[in-house]
């Protein structure tokens, strides 16, 4: 039995994201606890229903402070010195970068991380200056600590490919592709069509997601198919691709979609629509896409990292390229006439969530890697 700490920057993905690998960790007999940012008492409850302990370290997830950060480190070094962690799985960017190290310094002897996504820094949409510059100090960060690293998850094999050709890491670290972060299909169960076109975004208000092209289709199918719904369901978010308010509800007001904002629970909006559209840029790989394959929707996405893998083009979904309104627009006609393929490809969607994306068949390959399983 070993004593497991996961790092996580942000406390409710704990639940929503590792949740399972959580519960497989207890499952397989070993010690679990967590460390996020937040002291946030819900987050606290729901872990120590699971038998897992939570501990708070703060953390600015956008600051680029060293003394902060170097404060966060050895503070979470303290605490993984305090619990007595055999085996730490650190995720997101700062957990990584300073959570490793952190590790080293406390003496935990077995130390892995999981890229779940490179977002805006290694986002290759624009050659601006400030891209640039965030990209090249993630690469420094990101080079430093995992130089502390035994072993490496990755979610799609193309950001496996970018950590090695920018060396990133070092040739000698053992790394692994697994499917995501897996899907629950028993949670997110096969819900019967509506018979009107629907559409559906789930995520983060940020151009990087490609809602602008989504909006730019939407306009183009509204007249082709007046019939047609489009959905929009996320927050809205500080990032520097964020989309504001005002121009939301600018969206709203035109008629182009429905806007829900943020909500703690998408399974009514998937059950609601009958296709699922992310158009992102780039992913690790997309829970939202998952869940909504596991629910029996087709998906139009991109052509990118972390998107490709989900769907096979004109059998589960449509593959359109990033940044290109439209092909979306096309590809979202091309369902919005045909109630027969968007029930073919649903169908097919969920076949490919539950023999590719079982969370359980996910998280089993990762325990197997770390040798944590029985």
């Amino acid at each position: 039995m070993s004593r497991i700490a996961v790092i996580a920057g942000h406390a409710e993905s704990l639940i929503r994201f590792r949740g399972d690998l959580l519960d497989a960790l207890r499952a397989n007999g070993h010690e679990v606890v967590a460390i996020a940012p937040e002291d946030d008492a819900s987050v606290r409850q729901r872990l120590a229903d699971k038998g897992v302990g939570y501990h708070v370290v703060p953390m600015s997830r956008a600051g680029l402070n060293p003394f902060a950060d170097l404060k966060y480190l050895l503070q979470v070094s303290q605490c993984l010195r305090a619990v007595k962690a055999d085996v730490v799985l650190a995720y997101t960017i700062k957990p990584v970068v300073y959570g490793l190290p952190a590790a080293a310094l406390a003496g935990v002897r077995h130390r892995y991380a999981l890229i779940t996504g490179l977002g805006y820094a290694f986002t290759d949409v624009d050659s601006s200056f400030k891209r640039k510059l965030i990209n090249r100090i993630a690469s420094g960060l990101y080079r430093f600590g995992l130089r502390f690293a035994h072993g490496l998850f990755f979610q799609n094999p193309d950001d496996q490919q970018l950590f090695k050709e920018q060396h990133l890491v070092k040739a000698a670290l053992p790394t692994w592709v697994v499917n995501g972060s897996g899907v629950d299909t028993q949670r997110y169960p096969v819900a019967p069509l509506p018979p009107l076109p629907r559409f559906l975004f789930v995520g983060r208000l940020l151009k990087d997601k490609g809602v602008l092209e989504y909006v730019d289709a939407a306009r183009t199918l509204k007249a082709q198919h007046p019939d047609a719904e489009v959905h929009l369901v996320g927050p809205l978010d500080s990032n520097p691709s964020g989309i504001n308010a005002e121009v939301v509800d600018g969206w709203v007001r035109e008629g182009i979609v429905h806007y829900h904002g943020a909500v703690s629970d998408v399974k009514p909006y998937l059950a609601n629509c009958s296709v699922f559209v992310l158009p992102s840029y780039r992913e690790g790989t997309p829970r939202s896409v998952l869940e909504a394959m596991s629910s029996g929707r087709a998906v139009i996405t991109t052509d990118a990292p972390g998107c490709r893998e989900t769907v096979q083009d004109g059998v589960n979904g449509f593959l359109v390229a990033p940044g290109s309104a439209g092909e979306l627009a096309t590809a979202m006609a091309r369902l919005a006439g045909s109630g027969e393929l968007r029930e073919h490809m649903g169908r097919t969607s969920r076949a490919l969530a539950e023999e590719k994306y079982d969370v359980h068949r996910v998280n089993a390959a990762m325990l197997e890697a770390m040798k944590l399983g029985r």
